[in-house]
């Protein structure tokens, strides 16, 4: 997983254009967009939904599929 933080990135004209998209199941200000991308080595983009220009996150196929796996059985719970 990698981070972008500014537009100085090669991917950032590629982030521009991305077709973001959130959750149907949010309902809070709590909410995180993921963006699929088509240059590698990063595959998914995600951001915070209240800071569409902060920092980014770059998984590739299988670390996002991770990350999915990941948030599905609980790993990421603050309970």
């Amino acid at each position: 997983m990698n981070e972008i933080r500014n537009s100085s990135s090669d991917l950032a004209p590629q982030l521009a254009g991305a077709a973001w998209r959130k959750s149907t199941r949010s309902q809070t200000s709590n909410c995180v967009e993921v963006a699929p991308l088509r240059t590698e080595p990063a595959a998914v983009a995600l951001r915070d939904s209240k800071d569409p220009s902060g920092p980014v996150l770059l998984f590739n196929r299988a670390g996002w599929l991770g990350f999915i796996a990941g948030a599905k059985s609980g790993q990421f719970a603050l309970n």
